[in-house]
């Protein structure tokens, strides 16, 4: 597979994992609550954990899908044909 299908493969499983990730352990409830803002808004997300989680999800699963197409466990090509 050529190094682009690699990075869109990758970038493909990063989206999935980081929207999985999202919603978990968000914590609804304010203690101060700021006109015009959302009233189901978290007030700290902690996007850059969940970020840093993800990446490390996505390194794991796509090291996986590759050493099995490297080693034709997982044929793509005649997936997709």
């Amino acid at each position: 597979m050529s190094t682009i299908g690699l990075v869109t493969m990758y970038l493909i499983i990063q989206l999935i994992v980081f929207f999985s990730i999202l919603p978990i352990d968000v914590n609804r409830k304010r203690k101060f609550l700021i006109p015009a803002n959302e009233v189901g808004a978290p007030e700290n997300p902690k996007i850059l954990k969940k970020t840093f989680y993800s990446i490390g999800i996505t390194t794991i699963i796509f090291t996986i899908i590759y050493l099995l197409m490297k080693y034709e466990y997982l044929d793509l090509k005649n997936i997709i044909s």
